[in-house]
């Protein structure tokens, strides 16, 4: 009888280990975590400093009829913080937690979205949600807005876990987990981080 409980036991100490080692693989790592969050940082501070003290005519400023000015940009940027940050909160809620992709497979994917989502060589013409419509009524409302809507990306990304078990097809034509959306967003912001950079570069932007 002894044998017996203590078969029973082992049994039920590896499936409570199992269950264990299941959970955890589907928690992002500490490292990937602190990568994130570094990532959402730096880009915030990017979008702000390319936005800082502009003057209403730096702000409208469009280098061609079919470019956006500096205004333009920040609200699509602020309007897809929301929105990709919104497929991802919804594929959390709509997708149980499963087993996570192999750690090999996750890294090449992540750095996929790294790579390719600040990459302003491939353009794209944005959805119409998307499009700048002056919805926030000033290029300054809508830095404000991205700043609010950047805050509550961070706490998507502290707060929810087994961002790494919630992996479905994506808009993106990829497989992605709930951290992964995280990454978007970021890369997302430092693309269009760089096209203000390229409308203040050009030669007739306003002085002041």
């Amino acid at each position: 009888m002894r044998r017996i409980l203590m078969g029973v036991v082992a049994v039920a100490l590896a499936t409570m280990s199992g269950s264990a080692v299941r959970a955890q693989s589907a928690a992002v790592s500490p490292t990937d975590k602190e990568k994130a969050l570094a990532y959402l940082e730096s880009t915030k501070k990017g979008v702000l400093e390319a936005t800082k003290g502009l003057s209403e005519a730096q702000w409208n400023f469009k280098p061609g009829p079919e470019r956006w000015s500096v205004a333009e940009v920040m609200e699509h940027i602020a309007t897809s913080e929301d929105f990709l940050r919104g497929l991802g909160e919804k594929q959390v809620k709509d997708v149980p937690v499963g087993t996570p992709l192999p750690e090999a497979d996750q890294k090449k994917d992540d750095e996929m979205l790294l790579k390719g989502m600040p990459d302003r060589t491939q353009k794209h013409q944005a959805p119409e949600p998307l499009k700048p419509t002056n919805k926030y009524g000033s290029g300054e409302a809508a830095r404000k807005h991205f700043i609010e809507s950047r805050a509550t990306t961070v706490a998507f990304l502290k707060d929810t876990p087994d961002l790494r078990g919630h992996l479905a097809d994506s808009q993106m034509g990829m497989k992605m987990d709930g951290y992964e959306w995280v990454l978007a967003v970021a890369g997302h912001s430092e693309r269009h981080t760089k096209q203000i950079l390229e409308v203040k570069a050009d030669p007739n932007f306003p002085k002041n």
